[in-house]
C-alpha cells in the first residue's frame, strides 16, 4: 500500500486519520506542521502521498503545496480543512490551483478520506 505524509496541527485529527489509514493498510507518517512536514520528507524521502491541512501554524498547507511541487512534483496531494468562521470552498479551490490532486471538506467521512486517497494514488 501507499506511504502517507499526514500533515495537520491537531493532533486528535491526525490520530483519527492516520487510525483510519493504517487499517486501510497504508503506512503513515505525521507531522504538525509545513515546516516539520517537508523535514520528514527530507528524512523519509520516499513518501507516495501528502495530506496536509490548509490552516496551520510556522507552515500553512498553501506555502506546503507550492514547496512540494516545486521539490517534490512527484507526490500527489490532498487538501484538507475545515473552518467554522468562513467558507472553505474557496480556499480549497486555491489548493487545487497550487497542485492538490483532491480535497476534502471537514468534517469527512473515513470512507471519504479512503475514497479520495485511492483516486489519487490510483488516478496520479
Amino acid at each position: 500500500m501507499a506511504r502517507i505524509l499526514l500533515v495537520d496541527d491537531d493532533q486528535r485529527i491526525r490520530s483519527v486519520l492516520n487510525r483510519t489509514l493504517t487499517e486501510a493498510g497504508h503506512t503513515v507518517i505525521e507531522a504538525s506542521d509545513g515546516k516539520l512536514a517537508l523535514k520528514a520528507l527530507r528524512q523519509f524521502s520516499v513518501m507516495d502521498l501528502v495530506i496536509t491541512d490548509l490552516f496551520m501554524p510556522e507552515k500553512d498547507g498553501f506555502e506546503t503545496i507550492l514547496e512540494l511541487g516545486r521539490d517534490y512534483s512527484h507526490l500527489s496531494i490532498i487538501a484538507i480543512s475545515g473552518h467554522l468562521r468562513i467558507n472553505i470552498d474557496s480556499f480549497l479551490l486555491t489548493a487545487m490551483h497550487l497542485g492538490a490532486k483532491k480535497t476534502l471538506k471537514k468534517p469527512f467521512s473515513k470512507q471519504d478520506l479512503i475514497d479520495a486517497v485511492d483516486q489519487v494514488l490510483r488516478v496520479f
